[in-house]
């Protein structure tokens, strides 16, 4: 049988994974210019540790890890019998995969609170895994790459997690993304002038699902929720809210004049927006969606989204928002964090489909010595290492094989320059260079090995 992975998983090349290591670097600097530190967690947690933070479509998408030896033992026979599947799943599992990196970190604040300070800033580039369906930029393994902030109530956080999706797209030269914002507290306020306080869940919930089933998909997942034909006239207007950010604003403080924690929701949008724009943006725009709703449940304050680029078919690229109450399920009250992911997989597809990675990404090889036998393998790798330690990527062709089989090595791996070293050479204390890409030949004298290599490069 031919070999195969899981779908919704990868092999990558060593071009992708040099590509790949090219983001998390841009990334990377970005995050520590901000003055966030790296973490790791583990790749699992306990199944207690996952269950119950990301709602109920989220818990199904968690990968649970079976129970081994005497603990199936404990799985909840009664469940199964009675047709109860989640229940019996759970009774079998005491871990699962880690499904973001935002509920381990609450974990790790919680349960490093005395070695940490406060405000913590982190930043985490970690693989997670959902067991969703696989489709174009969406796997089921995947790296997140997530930067929060724990310990303050701040807005002035959300106004430096819009300049850090800034100053990431503007590195990697990815323009014209849209930043959009919006605020939990405000979805709740609409909720509440609906006279649905207590369904704010759903709503959010099938808000969230606008840009992938439309308008008239959001209203019959409504009405199946229990929502009146009445509630949900009053909502669509907002739906397709337009005009610049003041505009929306003011629309919204008149529909929620009524509500006070849609108008509290108003005030902190209205600052973190009005700062922001103050401050400028690079490459990226900035629109206040009132649709985004963002569904996981523990977000309680601003939200955000990016989405890609105009003409790239691709969903959102990031995401994030605040939340007071996550780490209180740890046993930490009172600590509010807030934070932002960027969809690490996507951004690549994006990169790639735009050809904006810079040949220097490539890492590969560059300089490739030809093998003429054993008795000029000694200074080639001689000469290799002196290249090395001018970190210089060099290595030496294995085997005494034929040129063209030589030739075509170097081709296959874009290796631009090959340096020969015959017997003529040697005798004339020269080696030859040829420039692959152009097929010249060049003859150069030992003692200009360096500086001709780093002049050809």
């Amino acid at each position: 049988m031919k070999p195969s992975i899981p779908k919704g998983t990868r092999d990558f090349s060593p071009k992708e994974v040099a590509q790949r290591n090219y983001l998390k670097g841009v990334l990377s600097t970005s995050f520590e210019t901000y003055g966030f530190e790296p973490i790791e967690t583990p790749s699992f947690e306990k199944t207690s540790t996952l269950l119950g933070k990301y709602g109920e479509e989220g818990d199904r998408l968690i990968f649970k890890i079976l129970n081994s030896g005497d603990k199936l033992k404990k799985a909840n026979l009664e469940a199964l019998a009675d047709d109860k599947l989640a229940a019996f799943s759970n009774s079998l599992s005491e871990k699962a995969l880690r499904y973001d990196l935002t509920v381990p970190f609450a974990r790790y604040v919680v349960q490093h609170q005395n070695d940490i300070s406060f405000p913590f800033k982190r930043y985490q580039i970690q693989p997670v895994w959902r067991a969703d369906r696989p489709q174009h930029g969406r796997f089921q393994e995947f790296f997140q790459c997530d930067a929060d902030t724990v310990g303050s109530k701040s807005l002035w956080q959300e106004v430096e997690l819009c300049g850090l999706y800034d100053d990431v797209f503007d590195k990697l030269k990815l323009s014209g993304a849209c930043l959009k914002i919006n605020n939990r507290k405000i979805l709740a306020g609409i909720a509440e002038v609906l006279g649905a306080s207590d369904q704010i869940i759903d709503f959010t919930v099938a808000l969230d699902k606008l840009d992938k089933i439309g308008q008239e998909g959001v209203i019959k997942e409504l009405l199946n929720k229990g929502f009146s034909s009445e509630s949900i006239d009053k909502v669509l207007p907002l739906m397709g809210l337009s005009g610049d950010y003041s505009t929306k604003l003011n629309t919204l403080s008149v529909f929620l004049q009524d509500s006070e924690i849609g108008s509290k929701g108003i005030e902190e949008l209205r600052f973190v927006v009005d700062h922001v724009t103050q401050i400028g943006l690079k490459s990226m725009t900035l629109d206040i969606d009132v649709t985004l709703a963002r569904g996981l449940n523990y977000y309680t304050g601003c939200i955000f989204e990016v989405a890609a680029p105009e003409g790239v078919k691709m969903g959102s690229i990031g995401g994030g928002g605040r939340y007071d109450d996550l780490t209180a399920g740890f046993g930490l009250k009172d600590t509010s964090g807030v934070g932002i992911s960027f969809g690490f997989d996507r951004i690549y597809l994006v990169l790639e489909e735009l050809d904006l990675f810079p040949a220097s990404a490539q890492n590969g090889t560059q300089v490739l010595f030809a093998n003429f036998g054993e008795e000029y393998a000694l200074l080639c790798n001689q000469m290799i290492k002196t290249l090395r330690d001018h970190k210089i990527r060099s290595e030496f062709y294995p085997d005494a094989a034929k040129m063209k089989k030589q030739f075509s090595y170097a081709n296959a791996k874009n290796i631009p320059l090959l340096v020969v070293i015959g017997p003529d050479e040697r005798a004339n204390n020269s080696f030859v260079l040829k420039d692959m890409d152009s097929g010249t030949q060049t003859s150069h004298a030992f003692d200009q090995f360096l500086n001709t290599i780093r002049t050809a490069l």
